[in-house]
Formats: structure tokens, C-alpha cells, sequence
């Protein structure tokens, strides 16, 4: 599967592009909206930052929309604000990664909007002790039981598990999930944490690190 990077700093191009190709992915790179443009007829997924130094993101996103591409686009910027996530999606991208991000948490955001036009990244299983995931097929399975799990638990589930033995902060997890900054939608969270709790029968699998927010044991 080929990415286009649509991203004018080569440091976080260069690494970014290095991570995506050590999981199989050909990888074009562009350093400005025009050079995207030209390029992005060959993708099968672009990855746009919002900032280039010759045009904004989303105009480049709402040129491709205009031309009748479906594309799958993914924003990764540092704009946080709910009003350039708001503008982002309104202008046609698919989903919303902000930065800092880990490496994982966006190869599973690019597999579940892949997913989304039929297809995966194949992305391999993550198993940490006796919980194992699938991200292909979203199945997770602890011992010899398969959990039964929406694909928001899931998600969940598969970033704490991707980060085990370190904290995952509830702004990180609110805004990879759930494409959010809003404080009062960590209720959302704290929910969906305790039924994966209920679910897994094993309370000791999330951890809450107070004030902070939720880690897996690397044990598991």
C-alpha cells in the first residue's frame, strides 16, 4: 500500500516515513500543497499536516475532495483546538491525529480508516501475558476466552495495550479515540474503561494512575 506524507518538516517526515515503511508501507513524500497534489493521485492513503509552507492543509484536502477523489485522508497536526478539528473534517478528512502521537496509535488509526474503505494494514497481534489482540479483524481473546468487545473497547483496549507499562494520559486517549479535547467527555472514557474492566473479568489489567490516566501492566 502506498502513503503520501504531506509534511515540510524532514525530521518528522523522515522518521515518520522510516516507522511506516518497517511495517511494509511504500512511502511518497511531498514538502509543500502543490507537490501533494501532483503526487496524490498514486496514494492509497495521505497523511496531511496542517501547516505547509506554501498553502494551508485543508485547502489541499478540499482541492482533492473538489476533484472527486475519495482518498482517505488523515490530518496529523499539532492543532489541537476544536475548532480545527471541526474545520478538518469539514473540509473532508477522514480522521484527526494530533502531535505528539506514538507511532502505534497512529498505524491503528490509519488501519481503521483503511478498514473503513476495505482494507487493513495488516498489522501484527499485539499480546501482552495471556491477552491477545488482532487488529486485522478486531478480535481479542484473553486466555482461551474471546471477549466480546465494540470497536471503541477495542480501540481502547488495543492503545493500552500497545503502550503497556506506561501511562497513556486521559487527553491522549480522549483525543485519539474519541477525536476530542473536551473535559467532560472523559466521562465517556471512565465508562468505557470500566466496562473493558467488566468485560476482561480481570480489574488489574487497567490500571488507574491518578491524575494522570490509565496504564497496562506489562505482565498482563
Amino acid at each position: 500500500m502506498r502513503v503520501l506524507l504531506v509534511e515540510d518538516d524532514d525530521a518528522v517526515a523522515s522518521a515518520l516515513a522510516a516507522a511506516l515503511q518497517r511495517v511494509g508501507l511504500a512511502v511518497d513524500r511531498a514538502g509543500d500543497a502543490e507537490e501533494g497534489w501532483q503526487k496524490h493521485g498514486d496514494a492509497a492513503l495521505v497523511l496531511l499536516d496542517m501547516g505547509l509552507p506554501d498553502s494551508d492543509g485543508l485547502a489541499l484536502c478540499r482541492r482533492i475532495r473538489a476533484a472527486q477523489s475519495e482518498v482517505p485522508i488523515i490530518a496529523v497536526t499539532a492543532r489541537r483546538a476544536e475548532a480545527s478539528v471541526v474545520a478538518a473534517l469539514q473540509s473532508g478528512v477522514d480522521d484527526y491525529v494530533t502531535k505528539p502521537y506514538s507511532t502505534e496509535v497512529l498505524l491503528a488509526r490509519i488501519d481503521a480508516v483503511m478498514r473503513r474503505v476495505g482494507r487493513g494494514l495488516m498489522i501484527g497481534d499485539v499480546v501482552v501475558g495471556d491477552l491477545a489482540l488482532q487488529p486485522e479483524d478486531q478480535r481479542a481473546a484473553l486466555g482461551d476466552t474471546e471477549l466480546d468487545l465494540t470497536p471503541k473497547e477495542f480501540e481502547l483496549l488495543l492503545v493500552l495495550a500497545q503502550n503497556a507499562g506506561h501511562v497513556v494520559d486521559r487527553t491522549a486517549l480522549m483525543e485519539q479515540i474519541w477525536n476530542t479535547t473536551w473535559v467532560g467527555g472523559s466521562r465517556t472514557l471512565d465508562v468505557h474503561v470500566a466496562t473493558l474492566r467488566a468485560k476482561l473479568g480481570r480489574p488489574d489489567l487497567i490500571e488507574t494512575v491518578r491524575g494522570k490516566g490509565y496504564r497496562m501492566p506489562t505482565a498482563g
